[in-house]
């Protein structure tokens, strides 16, 4: 809707035919991402996306086995998987 505002940290996503007008009331920082519609749902569990659950149990495997890269300048830490975390459904 016209005059809507939105905080830091919110995601928006924008049918292609929607018009926006983007005006920031103070300094800000936004990225805008598009591309083609995604061929079908996407599941979510913590960081793991993909498009089969099957793919997501074997990155949570590969995970626990630490065969993830570690993030640049921060290789001591290492973050384990939550427990019971439900999967969400996206895309």
């Amino acid at each position: 809707m016209s005059g809507d505002r939105f905080g830091a940290g919110q995601l928006l996503v924008f049918r292609p035919t929607d018009r926006i007008t983007i005006r920031a009331t103070q300094p800000a920082r936004f990225a805008v991402i598009g591309g083609a519609a995604l061929d079908g749902p996407r599941h979510v569990w913590w960081n793991f996306v993909s498009s089969r659950k099957e793919r997501i149990e074997q990155a949570k495997a590969e995970w626990r086995e630490g065969k993830f890269a570690g993030v640049p300048g921060d290789e001591i830490e290492f973050i384990p998987l939550p427990e019971n975390k439900p999967y969400t459904a996206g895309g």
